[in-house]
């Protein structure tokens, strides 16, 4: 473990060196989405192999994984903003991976439940340690596109994840799937190591940027004077209730109310989220930077307006009667609920100078995905539980419309934030 803090001698990366990190940190994320997400497709086999209801898999796929990985997540960036943030991603990525295959062994709800909350354990690392280490590679003027390209990893990992383990799932059996992907994370762990060094704290900032370690309370002080810092948080805490409640329940939902095989709504919502999940991450970036250099507001603005027009989609969409119509019209909240990443995540790496990047992204992560994980899936799966006496098959139908409603509290909660955002701003 030999990188140190920060190796001023080192100049900053080249362009391809640049592009070579950020390709790596997405496919790092990638596992990291694969792992967090094949249990959304794996939930029909493990339900009846199991014998589960349909909260035990909501607290399952949420709060078994957002336990650990949100209270772990602080300490963990504190460590990332004073020691090498290459050697923290490596160990999670090996951790994470390894607690993945274990879930094949689950035999009962406790079992899995237990696995899946080491999976949480090892990703508590993996996330804003790669926040910082993008801002220390990327100049301010390309941030949010660099973030949001290293976001392509929620889509892309999501939807291999779904549409592999729909397929090992109906062709072999739902626990080889997790074999497989927590041993081919393992493999990538020490690529990653040996590939990418670490940069420069703040080499991209201004002169005179504070790059030597700070306290938590300094952290905190510093973010509990910024109003934007916690309105983006929540904002992204309720968007991430409706995100991952989707992510999770709706490859269940074309099995209930459109009578797809399991093969078949993997690759169905698979390229649903592989599409429009990747135009509408990389459109939100390529926004932020555009409009964001001229008004700060625009960072939260743009996705704000991007919620609000999800709503009509989603209802025409989960109402429709025909499933070609459904994948259509889908694919535009999909891409349009995805828009906030580059924009909001952009902004909070700004809000703080770069010796707290870590440890506020961690802050922001842990607000973000304590709510929206631990609640959004255990809320829609026991919503669609409540409602099903009186819809059956169609009860997550209507779980999902009412889940839209976040959507529309995140958007009020970030034009609030655009208010305050080039008076938070740190220059």
């Amino acid at each position: 473990m030999t990188d140190t803090l920060q190796d001023a001698g080192r100049p900053a990366a080249s362009l391809g060196r640049r592009g070579y990190v950020l390709a790596i940190l997405v496919l790092v994320y990638t596992f990291n989405f694969i792992d967090r997400q094949i249990v959304g497709i794996l939930a029909v086999p493990i339900k009846a192999d199991l014998g589960l209801s349909d909260t035990q898999l909501g607290l399952m796929g949420g709060l078994a994984f957002a336990l650990f990985y949100t209270s772990l997540g602080i300490p963990i960036a504190m460590l990332a903003d004073r020691w090498s943030r290459t050697w923290i991603m490596t160990i999670a990525l090996a951790l994470w991976s390894i607690m993945t295959a274990v879930s094949g062994l689950a035999q009962n709800f406790w079992q899995l439940f237990l696995a899946r909350l080491g999976v949480g354990v090892g990703e508590a690392g993996g996330v804003a340690p790669a926040y910082s280490l993008i801002s220390d590679f990327f100049p301010p003027q390309e941030r949010a596109r660099a973030l949001a390209a290293y976001s392509f990893g929620i889509p892309i990992g999501s939807a291999l994840g779904i549409v592999f383990g729909g397929v090992v799932a109906s062709l072999i059996d739902w626990r080889v799937a997790f074999f497989v992907v927590g041993l081919a994370g393992v493999v990538l762990a020490p690529i990653f190591r040996l590939t990418v060094h670490e940069p420069v704290r703040g080499g991209f900032d201004a002169p005179g940027a504070a790059t030597q370690p700070a306290a938590f309370a300094d952290v905190v002080r510093t973010i509990a004077g910024k109003p934007s810092f916690w309105g983006l948080s929540f904002g992204a805490a309720c968007s991430s209730m409706m995100g991952y409640g989707l992510f999770f329940w709706l490859p269940s939902f074309f099995v209930r109310s459109y009578g797809l095989s399991l093969l078949d709504a993997s690759l169905f919502y698979g390229a649903m989220l592989l599409v429009g999940g990747v135009a509408g991450i990389w459109l939100g970036g390529a926004l932020g930077d555009r409009l964001g250099a001229r008004r700060k507001a625009a960072y939260a603005a743009i996705p704000a307006v991007a919620f609000i027009a999800t709503v009509p989609f989603y209802v025409a969409g989960i109402l429709s009667p025909s499933l070609a119509i459904s994948f259509v019209v889908l694919l535009v909240p999909t891409a349009l609920g995805l828009m906030w990443l580059g924009p909001i995540l952009s902004a909070i790496q700004h809000l703080v100078p770069p010796n707290m990047r870590a440890t506020a992204s961690a802050i922001f992560l842990f607000i973000n995905n304590l709510v929206g994980i631990g609640a959004g899936t255990v809320l829609l799966g026991a919503l669609s539980d409540a409602l099903q006496v009186r819809f059956g098959d169609d009860s997550l139908r209507y779980a999902i419309l009412a889940g839209t409603a976040f959507y529309l509290a995140a958007a009020a909660l970030f034009l609030l934030s655009s208010r305050r955002l080039d008076r938070d701003w740190v220059r």
